[in-house]
Formats: C-alpha cells, sequence, structure tokens
C-alpha cells in the first residue's frame, strides 16, 4: 500500500537530504500516516453506527418543567387532549404530592393486582373463542408524579346541558364512573360534583333491566334502582347507581345513552379526577359503547413530559407510520389487551433471551401501570446489557422497585444505549429517551424495567415505555398497533 507514497519520495529527500536511515524512517512514518487516513473513514462509519444506537440528550430535558407546552394541533371531533394529572397542562389542582417512592409502590400493588387475576388464567387464545367476556376485571388507578408518570386526563362532558369533568383514562377498567350528588362518601374534586337531578337526559337503570345485568357484581336498592360496586387493587374503591347519560366527547361529538356509573361513595387515590374513563374491552367500556358510531378501535398518545400534551382518539384516526401485532387475549381476563412480545434490543442488538420465556408469561399492554415489567430472565438480560454501555457514568442507589440508577450529576448531556421492544409480525417499539429512565432527580435516574418475581408472570408494557407513540387498540381487527413520534 505505501507504494503510493513513491511521488513523495524525492520531495522527502530533497527537504530532508539526511541518511539513509532518516530517510527510511520518514518512509516508513509517511505510510503509517497513510494508513491511518484511509482507515478514518471506516472510523467514522463506525461512529455513525453507533450514534444511531444510542440516545444523546440535555440531562435538563429529563427534569420537570413547570410551564405547559400544549400542542398547537386542534383537539375536536371524536379526538381529546390527554395531559398528565399532575403536570402544568392539567386542569386539576396538584395537592396529592406523593413521593418517587410512594409513586413506585403503588404501581407495585397495581401490578400485583393483574398478576393475582392471571394466576388463575390459562395461556393466550384467541379472542373468537370466547365469544362473550366472562369476568371483567377491573384494576387498581394509580396516581401520578410531576414527571410524566402515572395517570393520564381527558376533559369530557356529561348530561343535559353539558358539564364538563376532567377524567382519568386506563385501558385496564371498563366501567366508566364520575361522582355524583347526594354525595354520600366522597373525596375533593376539581370540578363540581354532577348532579343527575339537574340534567334532563340521566336515567337511572332498574334491577331487572338488561343493561343491569351486564355489570358483572350488581345489586338493588330500596327503590329499585341498579347498584354497581367496584374495588380497585389498592383498596381504592366507588359504589353508586348505574345509570345513562349523554357523553359529550367534543361540541360535534357525543354519545347519547352512555351507560357509566354515578359514584355516591368514593374513596382511594383519584386525585382531584373527577372520576375514571374505563376503556377495556368489556361491553360497558367506552371503547365497546362507541363501536358503533365510531368503530371498535382508539388510539392514543402519551407526551414524553407531563408539560407537553398529548391525545385520545375515539374511532379511526392517523393510521400512518403504525406498525401492527396481533391481539391476543386470555380466557377470563378478556377485558385486558395482550400481545406477543418476542425479543428485546439493547443498542440495536437483540439480546440472547429464548422465545419460551416470553410465551410463558404472556404481554399485556396497559396505560395505567408505569414501569414495565418482564419476566425475570428477560429483565436480567437487560439489565446486564444496559450496565455494560453505562460504565462511564457513576452508579446511584436503587428507588424501591428500580435497583439500576446513575448520578448525572454535573453532566450537561448525556448518552444511553437505545432499548426496543419487538413484537410479533416484527413489530418494534424503540423507547423514546424519556421511555428509557425514571429520573428522580439528576443524581438519580433509574432504567424505567423492572422484573417480576416469577417466570409466570405476565409481562406488562407500561406507559413510560409507550411515550410518543400512537398506540392503537383495533379490536375489530383484533390487532395493537405503534406509530412512532406522534406527539410531543
Amino acid at each position: 500500500m505505501c507504494h503510493q507514497l513513491q511521488p513523495f519520495l524525492p520531495y522527502l529527500r530533497h527537504h530532508f537530504p539526511t541518511s539513509p536511515t532518516i530517510q527510511v524512517l520518514l518512509t516508513m512514518a509517511s505510510c503509517l500516516i497513510l494508513l491511518w487516513l484511509l482507515a478514518l473513514p471506516l472510523h467514522l462509519a463506525r461512529g455513525e453506527a453507533k450514534a444511531s444506537e444510542v440516545h444523546t440528550f440535555w440531562v435538563r430535558d429529563l427534569l420537570p418543567n413547570s410551564i405547559c407546552s400544549a400542542s398547537p394541533k386542534g383537539y375536536s371531533s371524536s379526538r381529546l387532549q390527554v395531559v398528565h394529572g399532575h403536570g402544568p397542562c392539567s386542569p386539576l389542582t396538584d395537592d396529592q404530592k406523593l413521593s418517587h417512592r410512594e409513586l413506585l409502590d403503588g404501581d407495585r400493588e397495581r401490578v400485583l393486582s393483574i398478576q393475582r387475576q392471571m394466576s388463575a388464567a390459562t395461556a393466550p387464545v384467541d379472542v373468537e373463542k370466547f365469544g362473550r367476556e366472562s369476568r371483567p376485571v377491573n384494576i387498581p388507578a394509580r396516581t401520578g408524579s410531576s414527571l410524566g408518570t402515572g395517570n393520564y386526563v381527558v376533559t369530557v362532558g356529561f348530561g343535559t346541558p353539558g358539564r364538563k369533568f376532567s377524567v382519568i383514562f386506563d385501558t385496564g377498567s371498563d366501567l366508566s364512573w364520575i361522582q355524583c350528588a347526594p354525595c354520600n362518601d366522597c373525596y375533593a374534586q376539581e370540578e363540581p360534583v354532577f348532579d343527575p337531578e339537574a340534567s334532563s337526559t340521566y336515567a337511572a337503570f332498574l334491577c331487572n333491566s338488561t343493561d343491569c345485568g351486564r355489570l358483572y357484581s350488581n345489586s338493588c336498592s330500596t327503590d329499585n334502582r341498579c347498584r354497581y360496586s367496584v374495588q380497585y387493587g389498592d383498596q381504592s374503591e366507588t359504589e353508586g347507581t348505574f345509570g345513562r347519560d349523554v357523553l359529550t366527547l367534543s361540541p360535534s361529538s357525543a354519545l347519547p345513552g352512555f351507560l357509566f356509573g354515578c359514584g355516591e361513595a368514593n374513596r382511594g387515590l383519584f386525585g382531584r379526577a373527577a372520576g375514571l374513563l374505563g376503556l377495556g374491552r368489556g361491553s360497558v367500556s367506552l371503547a365497546s359503547q362507541a363501536a358503533r358510531k365510531y368503530g371498535a378501535v382508539f388510539s392514543y398518545c402519551l407526551p414524553s413530559r407531563s408539560s407537553e400534551t398529548g391525545y385520545l382518539t375515539i374511532g379511526r384516526g392517523i393510521s400512518s407510520n403504525v406498525s401492527y401485532t396481533r391481539m391476543r387475549s386470555v380466557r377470563g381476563l378478556l377485558s385486558f389487551y395482550f400481545a406477543d412480545l418476542v425479543a428485546i434490543k439493547v443498542g440495536g442488538k437483540q439480546l440472547s433471551i429464548q422465545k419460551a420465556v416470553f410465551r410463558r408469561a404472556g404481554t399485556l399492554i396497559d396505560s395505567g401501570t408505569v414501569i414495565t415489567r418482564l419476566p425475570p430472565a428477560a429483565y436480567a438480560a437487560l439489565r446486564t446489557a444496559f450496565r455494560g454501555q453505562m460504565g462511564q457514568y457513576e452508579a446511584a442507589p436503587a428507588l424501591s422497585i428500580l435497583d439500576t440508577c446513575y448520578n448525572f450529576t454535573g453532566y450537561d448531556r448525556v448518552s444511553v444505549p437505545t432499548v426496543a421492544l419487538v413484537f410479533a409480525s416484527r413489530t418494534e417499539v424503540q423507547m423514546a429517551f424519556s421511555g428509557i429512565l425514571y429520573v428522580a432527580s439528576a443524581a438519580q435516574a433509574c432504567l424505567a424495567f423492572a422484573g417480576n418475581e416469577r417466570a409466570e408472570d405476565v409481562a406488562i408494557v407500561g406507559n413510560m415505555q409507550q411515550k410518543t407513540y400512537n398506540v392503537v387498540y383495533d379490536m375489530a381487527g383484533k390487532k395493537i398497533g405503534f406509530g412512532a413520534q406522534a406527539c410531543g
């Protein structure tokens, strides 16, 4: 290769008229320089490839912002604006301050509640084999913190004339409910409590009605009204009258005769939200009730930070750039949304995890769980690979269920390896950087995944890992879709 230096040798001998030994050394040095220059493009190319396998970002972008940066996009028809219940864009007063440890401990209780329901379930099976859902399951709705985790809130209208209420939405619950007067045992909420007597379109169901029979658990009042009662996994509960009224999604979009609970005794960690909007697969959920008018599909995008906004679309919204995987079901838990997780990638490389690890556990997609849970073997592989690429940062103490934490104090910019979840049909969900780290502070930024205790415990894809994706639940097509960079 050094023959390419021959044209330059006379120049070297003329300007460096030294001994033959020195001339040989100069020739060798020039040869080495040439080899380095020829190899430089290869190193640059490798650097570019490596850059695609890491997220590099400002540390300040991980910390909470006190100013709301609402999306300029309009929210009309059946598309609602989604905000974090405890961020600056929220219509709710944030008077329920939870520590990060309290939030994560509460998230653990939600997961345990789901896993208790799963303990008696069989392996994933096709939805069509179980026409009508067996036992609708309601699971705990948890509160969040100012860092963009936990509850997400939308504003809808109830009654005629319509009154606006801020409610939590949850794919893990079927029954929608709001607090109603007379409220015998209610918590403090942001808006005035809904008064069914003031709505000209409200009607309570009688005990022997068909609609009352759609509830898994119901009872009868002394005046023959249908009563509902739901207790969540964290011992939060709601009890009241089951009825119907107009649900207004926007000035131009409403659902007459919407079935919901009028809560008269409600206790628990619901923050200052007026109630809950159930988006499960059961027959009384909003998703099922809206199917005739809008189609059996809905989608949402959860913002990357609590100071940003996302959306919830009832019906078929924007579907470009969406990759789909098959929607699965578990016998006895047909209110939940399952998919086939088959692999995990870290830094662009697929981890060595047997597919049987994921098949044994099954995987649930849930908007209410905060931290993604993985089978023990899968989490161990993820943690090892992630730690192997984070050696330049000082380790920080564990935080509740999060055992892989780092201290970014003194850094303006940091780099972390990309993490991707791979589902069947080659559907790959690469996390935004805000979905990889749970940041309590610059001194304690933790890998936002946790391992289950048992290999058979269901894996759960939590809301942190869904951030910025258009997550599409197509019940008619029996598929779940993911579209990247759908919101801020």
